[in-house]
Order: C-alpha cells, then structure tokens, then sequence
C-alpha cells in the first residue's frame, strides 16, 4: 500500500496569477513541506466559511452533500490526494456506513470542503508530495508566521477601524446583509468584531 502523509490546511489567498481563483495550502503535519492547490472561488468561499464556522442563509453544496451522508448514516473516513496528472490534482473520498465502503472519486477542491464539515483527515499519497510539494526550511517557516501575522494585523486592523465606529445593531444588520449577500468574507469580519463587543 502506498505511503500517505498527512495534511492540515494552512491558508488561503487569492491567486494573482488567475482572477477568480485561490490558492490552497496544504501542510504536512509531521513535516516541513507545503502542498499549494489552485482552487476556484466557490470552493474557497465554501472551506472559509466552514472553517470561519458562518452558517450561510440556505446550505451550500457541501453542506447538502453532508446532509445527504447522515441521513444514509455514511461516515467518511478520510480524503487522499491520490494522483497528479499534467498538473492536475486528483482526489477520493473514503467513506462507510453498516452495509459498505466506498471510494468517491472528487476534485480536491471538493474532498477538502467535505473534509472540513465532517471533521475528517486529509492524506496525499508521498508520490504526489515528492512531485507537487515545495519545501520550507524551519526559517523559512518562522518568516512566513510572522510575515502573514503582520500582514492579517495590517488588513485586519484597517477593516476593523471602520467596523469599529458602528453601533452593534448596526454590525448585526450589516452581519445579515453580508449573509444574504453570500459575501462571507465580509460576514466573518463583522462576526468578529461583534464577538469582541460581547
């Protein structure tokens, strides 16, 4: 069987190079080298606001595609980052109920929304790691902690400073109309500043 390492998601950004898309980036966990998936936006807005933990106004597809697992009792066991071919990741979703395994094949876009809302580990077979990975040297990672903390404190408390000269009923309507909006980016921002006042 094949070698698989595990990852955790690192960050998220837009990608400069391509409008409309994000770049993802895998780390692994027992190691120094990052895995960066090119990604379109809905399926970055979809992991964002899980992980920010927003409840959107009506489900997303992901959060259908778990509503339809509970309710045939599927678990998923884990998602792998199978295979890479001409520069495209290749990804399957492990998962079972009493009756049956099963195998789903999945963008990786996709595996990791899903993973993301069950809570499940992300693999990457070390063929693909050893072809698609960079490495990070242990400075490297230290700059990199405090380059994007530095640079999240510059957005974060420029956003924030505007926030802050609202009043809280204000923020809550804001709040609603970034949800209605599906602008979740936005929601999470005013969440936060919400969550301060509390």
């Amino acid at each position: 069987m094949e070698k698989l390492v595990e990852l955790e998601i690192l960050g998220l950004s837009s990608n400069h190079s391509q409008s409309g898309s994000f770049t993802l980036v895998m780390g692994e966990v027992e190691g120094s080298r990052r895995l960066p998936i090119v990604i379109g936006m809905f399926e970055a807005q979809a992991i964002a606001i899980e992980i920010e933990k927003i409840i959107p106004n009506r489900p997303m597809t992901h959060d259908l595609f778990k509503s339809f697992a509970n309710s045939f009792n599927f678990e998923i066991d884990k998602i792998v980052i199978s295979d890479m071919k001409e520069g495209v990741f290749y990804a399957k979703i492990q998962c079972h109920n009493e009756s049956s395994e099963i195998e789903i094949d999945s963008r990786p876009s996709d595996a990791i929304a899903i993973a993301v809302r069950f809570d499940s580990p992300v693999y990457c077979s070390e063929k693909v790691m050893s072809e698609a990975s960079i490495e990070f040297s242990e400075e490297e990672k230290k700059e990199e902690k405090t380059s994007s903390k530095s640079e999240s404190q510059k957005s974060s408390s420029k956003k924030e400073s505007s926030l802050k000269d609202f009043s809280l009923d204000k923020l809550n309507q804001m709040l609603e109309k970034a949800i209605t909006n599906e602008d979740y980016e936005k929601a999470a921002r005013i969440r936060d500043e919400i969550n301060k006042r509390n």
